[in-house]
C-alpha cells in the first residue's frame, strides 16, 4: 500500500498532476531500479502518462520542473535531451517573497482552452511547412500577416507573436538573475504577464467570460504592490493561481488585501526547493 499527503492545490495551476506523476515515478525507480532512473526520464514518462492515460495534452515543462527541482531554465528543442540549466536564486536576498495566490477557480475542466493554444500556434507554423514556431521567425509572420489572419484568425496570430517575444524575454530574464539585476527581472516578469493577458489570452475562458477570477487577482495584486514588485498569471492560466514577487516590507499588508477577497490562506508564501523528486531515507 502507498499513502500520500500533499500541499499542492489541485486544479490550481500548480502542476498537481505532474507532482503526482513524478512521485509515482520516483517510487517505482526506488523500489525496482535502485533509484537509477534519471529525473529527465521520469519527467518524460510522466508526460506520456498524462497525455495517454489522463487525457491532458500537456507539454514537458511541468513534469520536468517538478522532477528536476530548483529554479531552472529549460530548452525543449530536443525533448529527448532537453538542455537544463540550474539558476540559484534567493528572492529574500533581493528583499522579495514569492507569493502564489489561489483564486479558488478550478481549471480542471478547461482542457479545450489549453489545447487550443498549441493547436493554433502549430497551425501558424505549419503554414510555413514547419513543425513548431521555433523553426520560423517573427519576421515570417509579419510578412504574411494578412493571409495568416484570414486563414487562422487574429487570436492564432497574436498567440504566435507572444511566443516569439516570450522566448526572447526568457533569455533576458535568465541574464538578469545571473547578474543580480533583480529590478530587470521584475520588469521582464511584468512584461511577460502583460503579454499573456493581451496576446496569449489565457486569463479567462471565452466560453465562461463572466468568471474572471485571475483578472480580479491581478488587479488586486497590482493595486497592493503600488508600482513595486511584479505579478502575473501562473501555470496554464484561465483559472487557478497567479504569482507575485512582493517586497518584504509590504508582504503583510499584501496578504491582508488579497485574503480579504479570496479568503484566509489564499496567499501562499513559497520558497523553491533545490531538489525535485527524491527519496528521503528514514
Amino acid at each position: 500500500k502507498a499513502y500520500t499527503t500533499s500541499a499542492v492545490m489541485k486544479g490550481s495551476g500548480l502542476s498537481s498532476s505532474a507532482a503526482f506523476e513524478v512521485l509515482i515515478g520516483n517510487i517505482l525507480s526506488g523500489l525496482y531500479n535502485d533509484g537509477g532512473i534519471s529525473a529527465v526520464k521520469i519527467a518524460q514518462i510522466a508526460q506520456y502518462a498524462e497525455n495517454e492515460y489522463f487525457g491532458k495534452p500537456s507539454g514537458l515543462m511541468d513534469q520536468m520542473a517538478s522532477s528536476v527541482g530548483g529554479f531552472v531554465a529549460i530548452d525543449f528543442k530536443n525533448t529527448q535531451a532537453p538542455i537544463i540549466e540550474n539558476i540559484p536564486v534567493d528572492f529574500a536576498s533581493f528583499g522579495h517573497a514569492l507569493c502564489i495566490i489561489d483564486t479558488k477557480a478550478d481549471h480542471a475542466d478547461l482542457t479545450d482552452e489549453y489545447a487550443a493554444i498549441p493547436r493554433e500556434m502549430k497551425a501558424i507554423a505549419e503554414y510555413f511547412s514547419a513543425e513548431c514556431l521555433r523553426d520560423i521567425a517573427r519576421a515570417d509572420v509579419m510578412l504574411n500577416m494578412d493571409i495568416l489572419r484570414k486563414k487562422y484568425g487574429d487570436r492564432a496570430v497574436l498567440r504566435s507573436l507572444h511566443f516569439f517575444e516570450e522566448n526572447d524575454r526568457v533569455d533576458k530574464l535568465v541574464h538578469s538573475l545571473k547578474h543580480g539585476h533583480f529590478d530587470s527581472f521584475l520588469t521582464h516578469v511584468s512584461e511577460s504577464g502583460n503579454s499573456s493577458f493581451k496576446y496569449l489570452q489565457n486569463i479567462f475562458a471565452v466560453s465562461d467570460y463572466t468568471h474572471q477570477a485571475v483578472a480580479i487577482a491581478l488587479n488586486l495584486a497590482e493595486h497592493a504592490l503600488a508600482g513595486k514588485g511584479a505579478c502575473r498569471v501562473h501555470g496554464g492560466g484561465f483559472a487557478g493561481t497567479i504569482q507575485a514577487f512582493v517586497p518584504l516590507d509590504v508582504l503583510k499588508s499584501f496578504k491582508v488585501d488579497i485574503e480579504k477577497v479570496f479568503g484566509a490562506g489564499s496567499c501562499h508564501v513559497l520558497t523553491i526547493r533545490p531538489v525535485g523528486g527524491t527519496e528521503v531515507q528514514l
